[in-house]
Protein backbone atom coordinates (compact mmCIF):
# COMPACT_ATOMS: atom_id res chain seq x y z
CA UNK A 1 0.00 0.00 0.00
CA UNK A 2 2.57 2.34 1.14
CA UNK A 3 4.69 1.36 -1.69
CA UNK A 4 1.97 2.72 -4.12
CA UNK A 5 1.23 5.85 -2.49
CA UNK A 6 5.00 6.82 -2.11
CA UNK A 7 5.26 6.07 -6.22
CA UNK A 8 2.58 7.75 -7.32
CA UNK A 9 3.62 10.77 -5.31
CA UNK A 10 7.53 10.80 -6.14
CA UNK A 11 6.21 10.19 -9.75
CA UNK A 12 4.45 13.27 -9.86
CA UNK A 13 6.85 15.46 -7.90
CA UNK A 14 9.49 13.61 -11.11
CA UNK A 15 6.56 15.19 -13.39
CA UNK A 16 6.45 18.83 -12.56
CA UNK A 17 10.25 19.56 -11.29
CA UNK A 18 12.29 16.69 -13.45
CA UNK A 19 13.94 13.82 -12.17
CA UNK A 20 16.38 14.37 -8.96
CA UNK A 21 17.68 12.38 -6.41
CA UNK A 22 15.99 11.95 -3.27
CA UNK A 23 17.46 12.31 0.11
CA UNK A 24 16.86 11.51 3.56
CA UNK A 25 18.65 10.93 7.30
CA UNK A 26 19.20 7.71 9.14
CA UNK A 27 15.18 6.67 10.12
CA UNK A 28 13.58 9.63 8.71
CA UNK A 29 11.25 9.52 5.18
CA UNK A 30 10.18 5.96 5.90
CA UNK A 31 6.90 7.06 3.99
CA UNK A 32 8.74 6.68 0.69
CA UNK A 33 9.46 3.06 0.75
CA UNK A 34 13.32 2.74 -1.03
CA UNK A 35 11.26 0.25 -3.54
CA UNK A 36 9.55 3.55 -5.29
CA UNK A 37 12.84 5.28 -5.55
CA UNK A 38 14.32 2.07 -7.50
CA UNK A 39 11.11 1.66 -9.50
CA UNK A 40 11.04 5.31 -10.57
CA UNK A 41 14.86 5.07 -11.31
CA UNK A 42 15.86 7.96 -8.57
CA UNK A 43 18.89 8.20 -6.20
CA UNK A 44 18.33 7.31 -3.34
CA UNK A 45 20.79 9.46 -0.64
CA UNK A 46 21.22 8.35 2.74
CA UNK A 47 22.68 11.58 5.32
CA UNK A 48 24.08 11.08 8.22
CA UNK A 49 23.12 12.44 11.33
CA UNK A 50 26.22 14.91 10.95
CA UNK A 51 25.35 15.90 7.84
CA UNK A 52 22.16 16.63 9.23
CA UNK A 53 22.76 18.55 11.35
CA UNK A 54 25.43 20.64 9.08
CA UNK A 55 22.22 21.27 6.65
CA UNK A 56 19.88 21.94 9.44
CA UNK A 57 22.24 24.50 10.68
CA UNK A 58 22.90 26.23 7.02
CA UNK A 59 19.01 26.17 6.81
CA UNK A 60 18.27 27.76 9.72
CA UNK A 61 21.16 30.63 9.21
CA UNK A 62 19.23 31.36 5.74
CA UNK A 63 16.28 31.95 7.27
CA UNK A 64 17.71 34.50 10.02
CA UNK A 65 19.46 36.22 7.17
CA UNK A 66 16.57 36.75 5.50
CA UNK A 67 14.24 37.77 8.55
CA UNK A 68 16.56 40.30 9.49
CA UNK A 69 16.62 41.70 5.97
CA UNK A 70 13.08 42.06 6.38
CA UNK A 71 13.40 44.11 9.75
CA UNK A 72 15.42 46.39 8.02
CA UNK A 73 13.92 47.01 4.46
CA UNK A 74 10.38 46.22 5.37
CA UNK A 75 7.80 45.87 2.29
CA UNK A 76 5.57 49.37 1.99
CA UNK A 77 3.24 48.43 -0.12
CA UNK A 78 0.07 47.16 1.32
CA UNK A 79 -0.85 43.68 0.87
CA UNK A 80 2.58 42.97 -0.81
CA UNK A 81 2.32 39.90 -2.60
CA UNK A 82 6.42 39.71 -3.44
CA UNK A 83 6.32 40.40 -7.15
CA UNK A 84 8.43 43.76 -7.05
CA UNK A 85 11.08 41.55 -5.70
Amino acid sequence: MFVVVAERFLSNVVKRYGLHSVSSSDGVGTWYPPQACRFLKLVHHLHSHYEKSIIERTMQYIKDRTESFDNYFPCKENKCKLNHI
